[in-house]
């Protein structure tokens, strides 16, 4: 299959946490076009069985591919740990995820390779980053935590409230005591407590943000591939949602870190 360069990069994630990731790509990449696909609707993910996740993952992935996207990027970690290899069998376009990338980075990061990885219940109880994690690197010490609590937390705004300082220290206290040099953060929602989870954590622990990770390998993708847009005028953003909650514009400009325009609302 031929694939344009000057067509977007699609990503997809099941609600907004994946803007963190569109943020990140639109820093990183500012002349490619993106479109992004939020299951507002159908969100969360985390407590819905692994045959649904896959149903749902599919139809969004075939949306996308409809849209002629170059490159599909599964930023949702739930998602990834449950179906990225049912996207990868059926896209014709290479596809990345933010598991892989997180994992990649943290075992770029750690010394000691004593890595901890913080996520929700569903991405930690899946084991994918300790499995992606070892694949690399069979001896490395991973030490999961699940953080129920981290999602509405950030959705509430609560970035560097004492609730959610005493909420991180009770989550890290366990991961802390196994020594660790190197914190995944491995949920999207995640990197906009990257400041207070730098300070619970302490200088000697490096943070890995999955979203930054996932830009990176993105625009070496792009360069293996020779896959680089030629336009050099403004990007467009196209956003796809699947509902318009109450609260999502405030939230997905939080994340994106500027206005959120072009939202379409699909029904399925």
């Amino acid at each position: 299959m031929h694939l344009n360069p000057n067509n977007p990069i699609g990503v997809f994630d099941s609600g907004v946490g994946g803007l963190t990731v569109v943020r990140a790509l639109m820093e990183r990449l500012p002349f490619e076009h993106i479109h992004y696909f939020g299951d507002t609707a159908r969100v969360p993910y985390g407590v819905k069985s692994v045959e649904t996740i896959g149903y749902y993952t599919t139809q969004i992935a075939e949306f996308l591919l409809e849209k002629q996207v170059k490159l599909l990027i599964i930023a949702c970690n739930t998602m990834a740990a449950v179906s990225a290899q049912v996207v990868r069998d059926l896209s014709p376009t290479p596809v990345l995820d933010v598991i892989e990338a997180g994992a990649l980075n943290a075992l770029a990061a750690t010394r000691s390779r004593r890595i901890g990885v913080i996520g929700t219940p569903t991405t930690i109880n899946s084991n994918a980053y300790g499995r992606a994690i070892h694949q690399v690197e069979p001896s490395a010490r991973v030490v999961s935590q699940a953080c129920a609590l981290f999602v509405p937390l950030v959705e509430e705004g609560w970035l560097d409230h004492p609730v959610t300082r005493l909420t991180a220290q009770e989550y890290l206290k366990p991961v802390l005591a196994e020594k660790i040099d190197t914190l995944v953060l491995g949920c999207t929602h995640y990197p906009l407590l990257k400041p207070l989870l730098s300070e619970v954590a302490g200088p000697n622990v490096a943070l890995v943000d999955s979203a930054e990770a996932m830009a990176e390998r993105a625009a070496a993708l792009l360069t293996n591939l020779n896959l680089h847009t030629t336009s050099r005028t403004p990007a467009d953003y196209q956003f796809w949602v699947t509902d318009v909650p109450l609260r999502f514009q405030a939230i997905g400009e939080r994340f994106l870190g500027r206005s959120l325009s072009n939202v379409h609302v699909v029904k399925w």
